[in-house]
């Protein structure tokens, strides 16, 4: 089912059997370097269970990027609903895509669709990339696309503190 398109892209709900183009990008090592791990298959699979989960309960939720030249596969995007400190819950962009495809514009490209998804289709008033502090390639994708830095906190997983950077950029109307 395809959610939105771009230039290059369409972004498209997963299914079961998007699980081995969900290993390409989740089970490298430096695809995962913000997430410190490549995931195994049993995290994957969890991973893939979490999205399809999320359409199911907001309507939303990370959707493969797909090129529309060849079908490929090539990363994620989307939109969920993450936690950003203590007791908050916010509006995420986010995305991930092989090191294949990094330095193209692929996450801008489809970044912004995410958020103009959020502001025309869901209503949000603002919309969030929680992003890791050493990530600065994403970082840049989050500025590209109108977000300031918010604030930052440490989150703790994977049995490590990882200080992490909030943007956020408001619905000015777009």
């Amino acid at each position: 089912m395809i959610v939105m398109e771009t230039d290059r892209l369409y972004l498209r709900r997963m299914n079961m059997d998007d699980f081995s183009a969900l290993c390409r990008v989740l089970q490298d090592k430096e695809a995962m370097y913000a997430y410190e791990h490549a995931f195994d298959d049993d995290e994957v699979m969890a991973w893939l269970e979490r999205q399809l989960a999320r359409y199911e309960k907001y309507g939303f939720g990370l959707w493969l990027c797909v090129l529309k030249e060849n079908g490929e596969v090539i990363g994620q995007c989307g939109l969920t609903m993450q936690d950003c400190g203590e007791k908050e819950q916010v509006l995420e962009i986010g995305y991930l895509f092989e090191r294949a495809y990094w330095h193209k514009g692929y996450a801008s490209e489809a970044a912004q669709a995410c958020k103009k998804y959020a502001f025309e289709v869901l209503g949000a008033d603002e919309v969030y990339s929680i992003i890791r502090d050493n990530n600065t390639a994403s970082q840049n994708v989050a500025k590209r696309n109108g977000m300031k830095e918010k604030k930052r906190f440490v989150k703790h997983y994977y049995g490590m503190d990882m200080p992490h950077i909030v943007y956020s950029v408001r619905n000015e109307g777009m």
